[in-house]
């Protein structure tokens, strides 16, 4: 026997840059190695900083964790890291990694990640990861983990099952229970991991006042509510890799015959993504456009092959067909340099309506400025890509671990309210299941 230490080196006081270091006997391994979203103010993490910045520089400026023989300057002494999921605060740091330690994602994560490592400059870099197989256990000195599948915003999402020296620990991730995928929260309440020492479970949506606790399809009607309420271009603003989102958008175009037109590094994802599920969307679907930008064009001819841009040409639109056609068009966007451009081409976008499908924290004053000056009305329809209070309650007591930890969430202090037992961390403090 023995016992497990757990250290979470960020993640007990905020969301984003989670870092979780297990050991037991002379293994040790992390879960997660995400850049921060948010500084030692609470405001927004700038990405900038890092960039040309030593291992040494990130971990004095306490971006990096000090964890010892993880970093290309060392010798190694960590034996696997395991990814939840492809958003950055849960593997944004990895290319600081000695390249002699494993790592380990889902098939799903490790295609988002090498396309944002194409098209984002400041992403994590090119990720070298084994493929996880969600039928089987891995075993890395110690440990044995084991994956399953979770609801989350994030495609392939995972939780983790730690297994050592007879004891068990349960690593939720980032989930939810109300997206396309609610059916994982279901068969994790209903048939529960058993005997759990130790529960780490995420609170993202604790001590929000603007929680939103639509359900996937609920987003799917206010999106085609939005499509029947007038006869001009409707733009969509949502990430291209919420692949629910996606589906959502393209199962309102169907409904209201609208057409839905996305971009040259939307269509890749989805093409990529293929490989993992076929329901998902294609390029060439009925009511599916390609519009294609420079940036994407030219990214995709240079790191991949010019013929696959023949192949997207095959269902491409000009914008032309968008002004004829705008009344029926429903167009994915971003804000970013691009759009103004975009909008200067449309014909009268006085009246257009703006989707917004993200987090409203993202929408910026300026932009919406921009808006107000163009005449177009920014409208919401959107859900989170975390677990409600009510459901984070469902999940603990379904587990009902001997000990509950805090984690992702900036309100610790409410995890008593939904459990009992709940341990309060600090980040670096060692807790030891003996």
């Amino acid at each position: 026997m023995g016992d497990i230490s757990i250290t979470i080196h960020r993640g007990t006081k905020e969301i984003g840059g989670s870092c979780v270091e297990f050991a037991a006997g002379e293994s040790r391994i992390l879960i997660d190695l995400g850049m921060p979203l948010v500084d030692d103010r609470q405001e927004k993490f700038d990405s900038d900083i890092i960039q040309d910045k030593s291992v040494q520089d990130l971990k004095e400026l306490k971006i990096l964790p000090n964890i010892k023989g993880l970093y290309k300057d060392e010798e190694a002494q960590i034996d696997a890291i395991f990814i939840s999921h492809a958003h950055l605060d849960h593997y944004g740091l990895l290319n600081h990694v000695n390249p002699d330690i494993p790592i380990y994602m889902s098939e799903g994560a490790k295609i988002l990640a090498d396309i944002s490592e194409m098209f984002v400059p400041q992403s994590a870099g090119k990720v070298k990861a084994l493929m996880i197989d969600k039928e089987k256990k891995i075993e890395v000195g110690e440990f044995t983990v084991t994956a399953e599948l979770v609801d989350h915003s994030a495609f392939d999402a995972l939780a983790f099952l730690i297994e050592a020296k007879g004891k068990k620990v349960f690593y939720s991730g980032d989930f939810r229970g109300h997206g396309r995928k609610s059916v994982l929260f279901d068969r994790i309440v209903k048939d529960p991991p058993k005997e759990i020492d130790c529960l780490l479970m995420e609170g993202s949506m604790l001590g929000r006042s603007d929680m939103l606790c639509k359900n996937e399809e609920e987003v799917q009607k206010d999106i085609e509510n939005i499509l029947r309420s007038n006869d001009n271009i409707k733009f969509l603003f949502a990430s291209s890799q919420n692949i629910d989102r996606i589906v959502s958008a393209y199962k309102a175009c169907l409904k209201t015959g609208h057409v839905f037109v996305i971009d040259i590094y939307t269509a890749y994802i989805l093409d990529k993504l293929r490989k993992v599920s076929k329901h998902i969307p294609q390029f060439n679907w009925k009511n599916v456009k390609v519009k294609f930008t420079k940036y994407h064009a030219d990214v995709l001819a240079e790191k991949v092959s010019p013929q696959l841009l023949y192949h997207y040409n095959t269902n491409k639109i000009e914008i032309f067909d968008i002004n004829r056609k705008k009344g029926k068009i429903l167009m994915l966007a971003r804000d970013n340099s691009v759009f103004p451009v975009i909008v200067k081409n449309i014909d009268g976008v006085r009246g257009a309506k703006i989707i917004y499908s993200m987090w409203e924290g993202y929408l910026t004053d300026k932009f919406k400025a921009y808006c107000a000056y163009k005449g177009m009305d920014i409208v919401y329809a959107h859900t989170s890509g975390h677990a409600t209070p009510d459901d984070l309650k469902t999940f603990a007591e379904a587990i009902n671990p001997k000990v509950l930890i805090p984690i992702h969430t900036f309100h610790a202090d409410k995890y008593s309210e939904l459990y009992k037992n709940v341990k309060v961390l600090k980040d670096s403090e060692e807790f030891k299941i003996i």
